[in-house]
């Protein structure tokens, strides 16, 4: 198990995984005042944290399925990364997809931190690429009937 080394820089916790088998720890917001999403409102969130990740690894910023389903409450980007050389505060981009206003309150649980391995790649210009049986099929393909 990898080590993150976590600053508080506000009130509140070390975010912790839930479960024993969770891939996530939740990250909670820390706003001085509440923050009204209307519907289709966008909102840069305080977590009051910062993390120091080994090179080779990234923190990738989720959403809460409960969030999403209930509330419609994502993230505007989809996923967002933390890579191992940032050191400024996470703060989580909520968009309110549903159709009524939510508020979020100091402590909510806005969003999840998922810690992964990545590889830098070393990318090479060629002419061409080689055959595989789906080739270049994609987009729903395979559930294409004959």
């Amino acid at each position: 198990m990898e080590k993150i080394c976590v600053r508080v820089t506000a009130e509140g916790e070390l975010p912790r995984y839930e479960t024993d088998g969770a891939a996530g720890m939740d990250l909670q917001a820390r706003v001085d005042t509440p923050v009204e999403l209307a519907p289709g409102g966008r909102a840069l969130v305080s977590t009051g944290l910062r993390i120091e990740l080994p090179r080779g690894y990234e923190a990738q910023v989720r959403a809460r399925s409960g969030l999403a389903a209930k509330h419609g409450i994502g993230l505007v980007n989809g996923i967002g990364t933390i890579d191992s050389d940032y050191r400024g505060e996470i703060k989580i981009c909520l968009i309110n997809w549903g159709d009524e206003p939510f508020t979020v309150n100091d402590g909510d649980r806005v969003a999840q931190l998922v810690i992964a391995k990545y590889v830098q790649a070393e990318i090479e210009a060629v002419d061409g690429l080689s055959d595989t049986e789906r080739g270049a099929g994609g987009f729903g393909h395979t559930g294409v009937q004959g």
